[in-house]
């Protein structure tokens, strides 16, 4: 069945609605960003939120934060103690995720990471029960690999972006380095036998992987 917007418009109207502070956040965004439509945004932030819910974490890493809308989908499902680990490349975004993180009353509970991801994963000394990864797209494989050994048995990552607009099922051109990045990643977890994995045609496609016990 084609999403046509009158299908995304029924679903959106029979979902529960977007929270205050997200329609905030997101209306920022798109006023001061690039790049809005990184953006999670409300059905795959929801989407996000009940996967948490459901794991109730302790330990989440978000490896991408651009605004701060999926990190505060996420937290909502920590555990009392949780902690979200959030790592971003721009340090320029710094101020935008603290401000909307402690609207959100998350201030305690996310733990923002400025820098490179590739950098700052092996610094954390933690073990989590639930991955995000939303940033570049060709060190997607590099990620996958760094947080895997930090990934408990039975722990799920999720992975944004993995149809990437279609251009993984069409011939790649020899400078399109993001395409090339998350088609070596499907091919990669696919082929890797300590997971079992999901690929969901949600908005530019969810990848649920959970390593095996």
């Amino acid at each position: 069945m084609e999403i046509t917007k009158d299908i995304l418009q029924y679903i959106v109207n029979h979902s529960d609605k977007e929270d205050e502070i997200l329609t905030d956040l997101s209306r920022r965004t798109n006023l001061t960003s690039i790049h809005p439509r990184m953006l999670s945004g409300h059905l795959q932030g929801k989407f996000l939120e009940f996967i948490s819910k459901m794991i109730k974490p302790e330990r989440i890493l978000e490896i991408g934060t651009f605004t701060g809308y999926s990190a505060i989908c996420l937290a909502k499902g920590l555990s009392e103690n949780g902690l979200l680990f959030t790592i971003e490349i721009n340090d320029e975004r710094k101020k935008i995720i603290k401000e909307f993180t402690d609207k959100a009353e998350f201030s305690d509970k996310v733990k923002l990471l400025i820098g490179d991801a590739v950098k700052q994963i092996p610094k954390i000394n933690e073990v989590f029960d639930l991955v995000f990864i939303d940033a570049d797209k060709p060190n997607y494989l590099n990620y996958y690999k760094a947080v895997l050994p930090k990934l408990k048995s039975g722990g799920f990552i999720l992975v944004d972006n993995v149809l990437w607009d279609g251009k993984v099922v069409h011939k790649v051109a020899k400078d399109d380095t993001s395409t090339k990045g998350i088609i070596d990643f499907n091919s990669y977890v696919q082929n890797d036998t300590t997971v079992e994995n999901l690929m969901l045609p949600l908005r530019d496609g969810l990848m649920i992987i959970r390593k095996k016990d």
